[in-house]
């Protein structure tokens, strides 16, 4: 048996999500032994929404922002251990995601990359562990999107010879992955799902999210809005695909409202129906015999939104990741311990078939305890 922590911060920005996941030889899955949250600071939230875009003197504000990043990790690694009854001897691993702050990748013509945010070395430094970060990179590299990487972590524990399922993680950004009975594994970016509705609800009510959807809820979804919204060429574009804040943002909101007359709370209800209809039309497209839909990250909070894509996708069960034992709050963190111990087994962490890699590859960069 090893001990191995996921850290997880997303393109939402709510915070970071950390895992204290227990690998058992044999065994595919990991087992979340533990899970603590923490907000991030509204300064350094700002920051990092604010390394989204070019701006001045980034790259000392990038360093800066890895550092205190880096920081906030180690402090939720030390909840864990203390909770556990650990020493960081006793973990084997730490997965650090890092914070996105661009995401565009490319062909073999140099100008593919991917950036997150993370002082892989600061934190092996602060907690005596072993770091694995930087894990979209090594993809990119190889010809891949870099994204999703969860889809490999969705196969290797959650896939069930016989059965048809799909799992969807609604965090900044929707991610698919379909489990067929049979056949290749799939998985792409269908579009944003919280990071519009968020930034709406931060705008006009000034708050972090919409509590359960009940905002969204309230209101009337403006059909000409919707339409206008899905002739973004995106959501037509093939896998493997993966997006972020570089395309969609409240500027995007903006810049395709034009004069459409939407009090704010219809556009809630409009950025809502846009999420579940981009899920639900990737959904049927690519798997249509899919039978369970489960659902993870915060969006799996939003009553409202869940209760869209039930209505979407009328002979689908949608659940949420708990009905495999996972609480949506914890999958993507579970899923950076899952490519922690993939690294450290010198396992490929991607699906080439998803991202579009010339082939599988070991993800991450080691920074050593000591």
């Amino acid at each position: 048996m090893a001990w191995y922590i996921g850290l997880m911060s997303g393109t939402s920005l709510d915070g970071v999500d950390a895992v204290l996941a227990e690998q058992l030889p044999g065994r595919p899955a990991p087992r979340s032994h533990r899970h603590a949250h923490r907000a991030f600071p509204e300064d350094l939230r700002a920051e990092l929404l604010a390394l989204n875009r070019s701006g001045p003197d980034e790259l000392h504000r990038a360093a800066l922002a890895a550092n205190a990043l880096a920081t906030v990790y180690a402090e939720l690694v030390q909840v864990l251990l203390t909770g556990a009854g650990l020493r960081g001897g006793d973990v084997r691993a730490i997965g650090a995601h890092g914070q996105t702050v661009r995401h565009r990748p490319g062909a073999f013509d140099g100008t593919g990359y991917t950036l997150q945010l993370m002082n892989g070395a600061l934190l092996a430094e602060l907690c005596s562990i072993d770091v694995v970060c930087d894990f979209r990179s090594r993809d990119v590299a190889a010809g891949g999107q870099g994204a999703p990487l969860v889809p490999a972590f969705h196969a290797a524990c959650f896939g069930a010879p016989g059965l048809h399922r799909a799992v969807l993680n609604l965090g900044g950004i929707a991610n698919l992955t379909l489990l067929p009975a049979g056949g290749p594994v799939r998985g792409f970016d269908t579009g944003p799902a919280n990071v519009l509705m968020d930034a709406w609800c931060q705008r006009h009510r000034g708050q972090a999210y919409d509590a359960g959807g009940e905002w969204a809820a309230s209101g009337t979804v403006d059909t000409a809005l919707l339409e206008r919204w899905l002739t973004e060429p995106y959501f037509a574009l093939p896998p493997p695909k993966s997006t972020g804040r570089d395309l969609f943002d409240i500027a995007w909101v903006d810049a395709k409202r034009g004069s459409d007359g939407a009090t704010p709370r219809d556009v809630m209800a409009t950025l809502a129906e846009l999420t579940a209809c981009t899920v639900a039309e990737a959904l049927l497209q690519h798997a249509p015999a899919t039978a369970d839909l489960f659902v993870a990250g915060g969006g799996a909070f939003n009553a409202h939104l869940l209760g869209r894509l039930a209505a979407l996708l009328p002979s689908v069960r949608v659940q949420t990741s708990s009905a495999l034992g996972v609480p949506p709050d914890q999958m993507e963190a579970l899923a950076f311990a899952w490519l922690a111990h993939a690294h450290v087994e010198r396992q490929p962490g991607n699906l080439p078939a998803v991202t579009g890699a010339l082939g599988p590859r070991v993800l991450g960069a080691l920074f050593p305890a000591a």
